[in-house]
């Protein structure tokens, strides 16, 4: 199995700046063999995609919404990814939730297509 951990929510102002870390382990966890990915859920919305990374962490993807303000990235030697996050906005209020699933690629935008899922983190953007 593998667990994933989230960290580093909070409240901060629009503008501010939050960095969401996801720690990964697991016996079956083999980091250059796992995509991984960020989710939201907002109250009273669907899970929606955010960003994903490809195994060796070369190539991103980010939601329309996001891009040029958030940036994944990860650490295989630590098993954990990171989503920067830059100039939030109240709309960026939601559950952030890491997720991963065996894969090379990048390429996997919907939740439906992962495996293994975080516990999540509170991200409150104050206007």
């Amino acid at each position: 199995q593998v667990q994933l951990v989230e960290s580093g929510g909070g409240l901060v102002q629009a503008g501010g700046s939050l960095r969401l870390s996801c720690a990964a382990s697991g016996r079956t966890f083999s980091p250059y063999a796992m995509a991984m990915g960020w989710f939201r859920q907002a109250p009273g919305k669907e899970r929606e995609f955010v960003a994903t990374i490809d195994s060796n962490g070369g190539n991103t993807y980010y939601a329309d919404s996001v891009k040029g303000r958030f940036a994944i990235s990860r650490d295989n030697a630590k098993n954990t990814v990171y989503l920067q996050m830059n100039s939030l906005k109240p709309e960026d209020t939601a559950v952030y939730y890491c997720a991963a699933r065996p894969g090379f690629s990048g390429r996997y935008y919907g939740s439906d297509e992962y495996n293994y899922w975080g516990q999540g983190t509170q991200v409150t953007v104050s206007s």
